[in-house]
């Protein structure tokens, strides 16, 4: 049997570990992420950072996406926490971030106590040297209610902070950020943004996330493929 005779919920899985049926957390992907998942890992193209920096300059976010066992392991642990916690936003409050409220100390950007920098639990289908960081906060980050983007106030105060906080440390040119539109959310009630950094000093990494260890390295193995 050829890869293009599999259905998508078996590519990528060693035939040991084969599912009798489609997994659980499977069976209401939608068909973006059944064509990733439909994909040989070894034929997966990873973007490059020249990619990364268009991808975000032009406001594509839409077409970042895992890698197909990565896409995989996400959605099966994803559906283990909304089954432990009711929702992938109360782990992420209890555990990731372990604040007790969302209620800022002060304006955007002037309590460190109302932010925290975190690795991304899932990353995309990136160059390895990419290192893809989230910036959590407990203020809103300004939208336009007509078009859904940031404020150019918003948007300058982020940029203000990215300078800040990031291109003092590295170089300019290896820095770059964005914002989810809310339609791409995956954790909708905690506001957030991202930096994507190339071939960051790991000091300074660990650093600026208090030694943070993104859950993909933790989980590792522990998501089968088969079963999730």
């Amino acid at each position: 049997m050829t890869v293009e005779d599999l259905p998508f919920w078996l590519v990528n899985v060693p035939r040991d570990q084969w599912p009798a049926t489609c997994p659980d957390f499977l069976i209401n992907a939608n068909p973006k992420d059944q064509r990733i998942l439909s994909t040989p890992d070894q034929e997966y193209h990873r973007l490059t950072w020249a990619e990364v920096q268009d991808i975000v300059k032009s406001n594509q976010i839409g077409l970042f996406q895992r890698a197909p066992s990565d896409l995989r392991k996400y959605l099966a642990y994803s559906a283990k926490l909304k089954k432990e916690y009711g929702a992938v936003v109360n782990f992420v409050l209890k555990e990731r971030l372990q604040w007790a409220d969302l209620i800022p100390k002060g304006p955007p950007f002037t309590n460190p106590d109302d932010i925290k920098i975190l690795y991304n639990d899932w990353p995309y289908g990136i160059d390895k040297r990419i290192v893809h960081l989230v910036v959590w906060t407990k203020f809103e980050l300004n939208e336009d209610p007509t078009t859904g983007d940031l404020t150019s106030e918003a948007r300058q105060e982020i940029e203000d902070y990215v300078q800040k906080t990031f291109c003092s440390q590295v170089d300019p040119r290896n820095v770059i950020w964005f914002k989810n539109w809310r339609s791409l959310k995956s954790v909708h009630a905690i506001e957030h943004f991202h930096v994507m950094l190339f071939d960051a000093d790991p000091v300074f990494l660990r650093r600026i996330t208090n030694g943070d260890v993104p859950l993909s390295e933790k989980v590792g193995s522990a998501v089968v493929p088969g079963d999730g």
